[in-house]
């Protein structure tokens, strides 16, 4: 058991530092692996007396209230339920006064964390009027497809004005 042993340690000598074929061989130490926890942190609440979201007026209602009076454009997410009870409300991105890039990713990651059955997507127009643009369309169908592959429904996107909105699902855009 002792010479196995020590032809083990020669053995690890030659590949510390030794040479081991005419090169020399550099021992690289371990890369450490970060251990982690994903949360979502509740930074305030709102009070939603109609307890479900059962029309797009609702979900505009709620969004505009949560919202407020904002320059830019902002793209939020509501996550709700199997009852369609709103869980949490995030703004996934900010951008700037006619242009707001949104990926699937932090589109879906809400809605994942807070085990969301489905979501509705909103973003404001500072410009005030609710058409939407080519871009509009075409993230709604990308985020649809995310949402597919993933089993959370995306059930609407709303384009929000000041006193009024658009429902691409009721324009049939999605």
């Amino acid at each position: 058991m002792k010479v196995y042993e020590s032809q083990q340690t020669k053995q690890l000598e030659l590949l510390e530092g030794s040479f081991c074929m005419e090169k020399q061989i550099k021992v690289v130490p371990g890369k450490r692996v970060n251990i982690v926890q994903v949360k979502l942190v509740r930074e305030k609440t709102l009070l939603y007396k109609d307890r479900k979201i059962r029309s797009p007026r609702c979900a505009y209602d709620l969004i505009r209230d949560f919202l407020g009076d904002v320059d830019r454009e902002h793209f939020i997410v509501l996550c709700l339920d199997t009852k369609n009870q709103p869980t949490c409300l995030q703004v996934v991105h900010i951008g700037s006064l006619n242009a707001s890039i949104v990926h699937p990713r932090e589109v879906l990651k809400p809605a994942l964390l807070s085990n969301a059955a489905s979501i509705i997507v909103a973003h404001n127009h500072p410009s005030n009027v609710s058409d939407p643009s080519p871009e509009d369309i075409e993230v709604t169908k990308r985020l649809v497809q995310a949402g597919e592959i993933l089993g959370i429904d995306i059930l609407d996107h709303l384009i929000l004005c000041t006193d009024t909105f658009r429902s691409l699902k009721e324009s049939g855009c999605m």
